[in-house]
């Protein structure tokens, strides 16, 4: 609930950053950009290994699970504080982002941990066959009950 509402503070602070010359960043919240950082470390140390095009393998409840699924709820964070800022400071969120090369550590660690076949296991539309089903295969019914 809170991310929403911190892009206001560096709206109010956005006029000083337009007289400068040079290509112009700002960091979104300093504590976020932290431990993405942190996280980003930890994720290389458990990735290293695996090239990009091939998947990990990660077991639930593991401690490189919470590890995984702590990065990713970070990047959700800081996804949700993007979609709340005006046009004009995401540009200057996403300068900051690709001078520190986060967003591109974020596509080699989504592609090293995404399944080649994610199997669905949820209930489908279709009447049940022999083949896999996958999440590529399958109509989602995501409806609110």
């Amino acid at each position: 609930r809170l991310m929403p509402e911190l892009p206001k503070f560096d709206d109010e602070d956005l006029k000083s950053y337009g007289d400068e010359e040079e290509e112009l960043a700002l960091s979104p919240p300093a504590a976020l950009m932290s431990v993405l950082a942190t996280q980003e470390l930890l994720l290389e140390n458990i990735l290293e290994c695996i090239p990009v095009g091939e998947f990990a393998v990660i077991q639930p409840l593991s401690d490189e699970f919470c590890l995984v699924l702590g990065y990713l709820l970070t990047w959700k964070l800081t996804l949700a504080f993007f979609k709340a800022a005006s046009s004009q400071l995401r540009v200057l969120y996403s300068q900051y982002l690709r001078r520190t090369k986060s967003l591109n550590k974020l596509l080699y660690h989504l592609f090293r941990l995404m399944p080649e076949n994610p199997v669905f296991s949820g209930p489908t539309s279709e009447v049940p066959n022999k083949d896999t089903k996958t999440f590529f295969t399958e109509e989602l019914h995501l409806d609110v009950k």
